[in-house]
Parts: structure tokens; sequence; C-alpha cells
């Protein structure tokens, strides 16, 4: 399902280089679910941001469903991430002028699915948000709208579900609650889920947990 192999990536700052990953393999099944750990800093936004392929390695190379990336184009990378990758962020990133159905049918709309409209409701629907579909996202709460997100991440039918601490800005109760969504609506479609947390109650959901320290994923 998704395979990187021999991942080299450094940032500078000033004339100080700053080694993220050296030589960093990672492979994970279809279906998979699949908890990342560490602390702030060692790299667990990079490496989402390199398998969506948003950021490129230095080195190395990355595989989703068997398509390498460093074959694909710049335009062909960002239509393959469109169509094959759905994403949860901590801070929701919701356009702030659509509201809840209008936020859930952009990438329907990028990835031409049919009936957009009708699936969207339906997800809002599912997450609890049949009643709010007409409210803009400073109308919503922090839980409202992340469930407005997980409803966007998922209307494509991705392959896989890169989520970056959906709950870091949700109260305990709320968080979990939202996390019920979420995991409900993968296991439903058998979606592959890489999951960024500090929560070690997230993690223990997952089937498999990997801690982040100094630049390489150690099996939890």
């Amino acid at each position: 399902m998704l395979e990187l192999k021999s991942l080299k990536k450094s940032y500078h700052q000033g004339a100080q280089t700053i080694q993220i990953f050296e030589n960093l393999n990672f492979h994970v099944e279809v279906g998979q679910r699949v908890a990342i750990m560490g602390k702030s800093g060692s790299g667990k936004s990079t490496l989402l941001s390199l398998i969506s392929g948003i950021i490129k390695p230095d080195d190395g190379d990355i595989s989703l469903n068997s398509v390498w990336y460093k074959d694909l184009q710049e335009s062909e990378l960002n239509d393959f991430r469109a169509k094959n990758i759905g994403f949860v962020f901590q801070n929701f990133h919701l356009v702030s002028y659509l509201n809840a159905l209008e936020n859930v049918m952009l990438p329907a709309k990028v990835c031409k699915v049919s009936q957009p409209r009708e699936k969207a409701m339906k997800l809002l629907e599912s997450v609890g948000l049949g009643h709010r579909m007409d409210h803009l996202p400073a109308q919503l709460s922090g839980g409202e709208k992340q469930r407005v997100a997980i409803a966007r991440a998922l209307i494509h039918n991705p392959k896989i579900i890169l989520a970056d601490e959906p709950s870091g800005n949700l109260d305990d109760e709320t968080g979990n609650t939202v996390m019920d969504i979420l995991f409900e609506l993968i296991n439903e479609n058998n979606t592959t889920l890489i999951l960024v947390t500090h929560s070690k109650e997230v993690a223990r959901r997952c089937e498999k947990t990997y801690e982040l320290i100094q630049g390489y994923l150690k099996s939890c």
C-alpha cells in the first residue's frame, strides 16, 4: 500500500543543516491503522508532508499503490495526491466563506466525483451534522468543524487518510467523539490511516504504533 524507501530529508537554518531523516524505511499494508508518536519537533508532520508529496525528500522515494512519486511530474503528483489521499488537520483548514456542505464538496469537485452534493449530504448526516449543513465554519464548534473536515477527507473515497493531531485542539470528551466517528467511517470503507498523535489512548485504537526517534520509526 505505502512504502518509504531510504528517505533522506534535511533543512537549512542559516549555515546549519538539520537532518530530519537520514535513511528512513517504512511500510504500511492496505487497510492498516497506524499511529505515529514522538516529541514535538521530531519530524512527525514532516513525515506526513513527505507521504502526501507536498514536500520532496532529498533522496529516496515513496510508493503509494505501486506508484513511485519520482516517476510522476509535478502536475501528475498533484493530481495523484488529490485523488488518493485525504487529510484531517489539527486546525481543521475549512474555507471560511463556504458552508459545511460546500466545504465537504470541495475534493469531490476536484476529483470529479459523481453526485457530489448527495454524497456530501450523506457524509454530513453520518457525522451527525445533517442539521448544520448551511452553517459557516465560524458558526460551528471545534468538534463540529473537525467532523466537517473528516467528511471532507472521505468524500472522494481516498486510498489513505493522513491525520495530523485531529483531536489536538479539542477537549477530551469532544476529541473522543470525533475519533469515534473517524474510526467508524474508515472501518466501513477499509481506508488506510496514518495518524499522528500525542495521545497514547488514541494510539491504542490503531493496529500498530511507532515512535519517531532521531529520524527513525521504532515499533512500540
